[in-house]
């Protein structure tokens, strides 16, 4: 059997996020306790799914906080998408680094600060789009030089939000 036939499925078809999953999102073996994971059915507004990100990512789940950044993402508007890629894909690299990718990190850190910056001019929600844009790619730049022993979990940990 495929690994994608062994996947649980909704009655549409689409993928469910049911196996349980370490605190960096690694899938465990069916029945493993693994750590809470966001439900596929959750929607925030932006407003909450900035501060559970937040508090997410502050608490070293990157991975989980990507899994709320993307479902804001799928449902923001038009408009807004694309700034909801960017902060999906900054936690996609944060988890790529609390696993050890030091490239992948590096990559998708870029990525999203490519993204990001395109919302300086007037940033919805009060994201912190300078801020993270300077912040992603300093730490991208970073990690390319130095790897990623040197860095500690308060290095991996941004700030979404302005604070006015």
């Amino acid at each position: 059997m495929s690994a994608a036939a062994d996947r649980d499925r909704d009655g549409a078809g689409r993928a469910r996020n049911a196996r349980p999953r370490d605190e960096l999102g690694r899938p465990l073996p069916r029945g493993a306790a693994g750590v809470p994971t966001t439900p596929d059915e959750l929607r925030l507004t932006p407003d909450e799914a900035l501060a559970q990100a937040q508090e997410l990512l502050t608490a070293g789940r990157a991975f989980h906080a990507h899994e709320v950044l993307e479902g804001a993402w799928k449902a923001a508007p038009e408009p807004e998408r694309e700034l909801w890629r960017g902060l999906a894909q900054l936690a996609v690299g944060l988890t790529h680094a609390r696993r050890g990718n030091a490239t992948g990190a590096a990559r998708l850190l870029t990525r999203a600060a490519d993204r990001i910056e395109e919302y300086a001019a007037a940033p919805p929600h009060q994201v912190a789009v300078t801020g993270l844009v300077a912040w992603s790619r300093a730490l991208a730049a970073r990690i390319g030089q130095d790897g990623l022993d040197r860095l500690g979990p308060d290095a991996l940990v941004p700030r979404l939000r302005d604070e006015r």
